[in-house]
């Protein structure tokens, strides 16, 4: 007789197993479609031999089970404070300025041709994998592999594996060099294989584009992805400044947008006190308040916009431009952040799906207090009769909870 505990394991063993056969014959039925993108049959059989589904990877949709969640990524659970860390941008911006001298001739030559600064794709690259020395554990190909099988951006990931089993073919990086992040990003600067096909750059001349091993190549193909998404030379990427007593921070969304100076005039001033010429004031900006009306105020300008293509977060965002300033200017944000908590993910969905069921929120429903979010709690609080601060807190929360 079986003990029961052996029967439990089987009983979870088994629909595993048939789950794992299907994905077999899944990937097996990929086989026309990377015939199609040039990888031979060779390199086929050899990577998709033995491959097997990850399934506790994030932003999965497995049948029976509940859909699983983006991870707790920093960028969306911590404060600014903890993520635009000032130890930490201090340490990268000190190296971002040794690389700086040891790269010049390739930095100056991606400037040249692309019009983006040295310190913005040193900034990215201190970001995404600590100037080279964080290595993710991730197996690329069964990530992207896994996600296309059963994640909720199937037809994206398809796409993704094919490349990625492409790039193996290219022989530009081996097996056991191809790591990513839990979504498929890999290589210094974090791309996807499809941004790899679209904005890969042999900077260095030797014949193939290497975003793993060449930092001139990888600095390049960031700085062209960049470029290629609207980059605009010689614009900032935002200006701190102190906001009036009287702000509305619901004004804090990219469709609010006004020209920089038509924002000095209503109040909102430079934080060191610097004159911006008439083309920086002729230029269109948005209010970016992270903390709502606490901690530091922002006018971004499109090149804000263009790096957040390269990550979606606004903190990430931050960390990239202060970071890339730091390299130039020892001076940290003028406004110190404050010492807000941030709430959990499922208190900021529950506020989300309230703000929905009035009308007042149309974006996802993701647990993360992004620029739409906190504009809406904002408007929220206007017509409760709260304090305006868009941001998060118990206070709303609990508002909310007595207005259902």
């Amino acid at each position: 007789m079986i003990p029961g505990v052996l029967l439990a394991v089987l009983a979870f063993q088994w629909p595993a197993r048939a789950a794992d056969a299907a994905f077999t014959q899944f990937i097996a039925s990929l086989w026309p479609e990377a015939q199609a993108a040039g990888v031979s049959r060779e390199t086929f059989e050899r990577e998709t031999r033995g491959l097997e589904p990850d399934y506790k990877l994030p932003d999965l949709a497995l049948p029976g089970r509940p859909a699983t969640g983006a991870r707790a990524q920093a960028e969306f659970v911590q404060v600014p404070a903890d993520y635009v860390k000032e130890s930490t941008i201090a340490r990268l911006a000190v190296e971002g300025q040794r690389l700086m001298q040891k790269h010049r001739a390739a930095l100056d030559r991606i400037e040249a041709q692309f019009g983006v600064p040295a310190t913005v794709v040193l900034a990215i690259w201190g970001r995404e994998t600590d100037f080279g020395r964080y290595t993710s554990s991730y197996d690329t190909l069964r990530v992207v592999a896994t996600q296309a099988y059963v994640g909720r951006r199937k037809d994206q990931y398809r796409d993704e594996f094919i490349l990625a089993l492409k790039i193996l073919d290219e022989g530009t990086v081996t097996r056991k060099e191809f790591r990513s992040s839990w979504a498929g990003a890999t290589g210094l600067t974090q791309f996807l294989p499809s941004d790899y096909y679209s904005h890969g750059v042999d900077l260095d001349g030797n014949g193939h584009a290497d975003i793993w091993h060449s930092v001139p190549d990888a600095l390049a193909s960031a700085a062209k992805q960049l470029a290629d998404k609207g980059w605009q030379p010689g614009l900032r990427w935002a200006y701190e400044v102190r906001a009036p007593a009287n702000v509305d921070c619901t004004m804090g969304v990219p469709e609010v947008q006004r020209p920089i100076g038509e924002w000095l005039r209503a109040g909102f001033t430079p934080v060191r006190g610097q004159r911006l010429s008439a083309a920086e004031q002729g230029q269109p900006a948005s209010l970016l308040q992270p903390e709502g009306i606490y901690g530091p105020s922002f006018l971004t300008t499109k090149n804000y916009f263009v790096i957040k293509e390269y990550n979606f977060s606004d903190l990430y965002v931050l960390f990239v431009g202060h970071l890339s300033d730091r390299m130039m200017d020892p001076q940290p944000f003028a406004t110190p952040w404050s010492a807000s908590a941030q709430l959990r993910t499922t208190s900021v969905e529950a506020m989300q799906k309230h703000l929905t069921r009035i009308g007042l929120y149309k974006d996802k429903i993701d647990g993360k207090a992004g620029m739409l979010t906190r504009a809406a709690l904002g408007a929220y609080q206007k017509s409760a009769g709260l304090k305006v601060d868009c941001w998060p807190s118990e206070t709303v929360l609990q508002s909310m909870g007595a207005a259902r």
